[in-house]
């Protein structure tokens, strides 16, 4: 788990990515417990497995939640906090937790899932509290542009990633 600077307000963790089913409804843990269901079944065709669990960094703020993978770097998917539907912790198995969100252009929802050996809860409380907090802003600000927030999100972390490329590349001359 690592914490980035107070004005960014992200917060990211290191997890292992489950997949991404596709789910009839926003939300509940019987949904959640379907589509870990589902990633175990070979014929899931509505399913985008993650190949044998990758390693991913969940990075969480205000605007939404990032899931890169972990070696690359590589954007997998981004989800606004208005589009998360639920958050929750699979009773059967305390490592596994998952959050549904709608999708931005089509009528269907994902269930997007993930293991983690101590952060699952934790994830999961604030997951609720960065839903909490943006749903005040939004009332308080008269909501924002979405996609320019996203944006915003996604060139901080990339100018973070360039600074560590840069420091990498100075060390790798030197």
């Amino acid at each position: 788990m690592s914490d980035t600077s107070e004005d960014d307000n992200e917060i990211s963790f290191p997890v292992k990515f489950l997949g991404r089913v596709e789910v009839l409804r926003p939300g509940g843990l019987q949904i959640l417990s379907e589509a870990v269901q589902s990633l175990q079944t070979p014929d899931g065709s509505s399913t985008e497995k993650a190949a044998k669990k990758s390693k991913v960094s969940l990075f969480v703020s205000r605007s939404g939640i990032d899931i890169l993978e972990h070696k690359s770097k590589f954007m997998l998917y981004t989800c606004p906090v208005t589009m998360i539907s639920f958050c929750g912790v699979l009773p059967s198995a305390p490592k596994v937790f998952g959050f549904v969100a709608k999708h931005p252009v089509a009528d269907t929802h994902h269930c997007y899932l993930f293991q983690s050996k101590t952060f699952s809860h934790v994830l999961v409380s604030i997951i609720g509290d960065v839903f909490r907090a943006s749903k005040n802003e939004r009332s308080v600000r008269g909501g924002q542009d979405l996609i320019v927030e996203a944006l915003r999100h996604k060139n901080k972390v990339l100018q973070r990633e360039n600074a560590e490329l840069k420091k990498r590349l100075a060390q790798y001359i030197a």
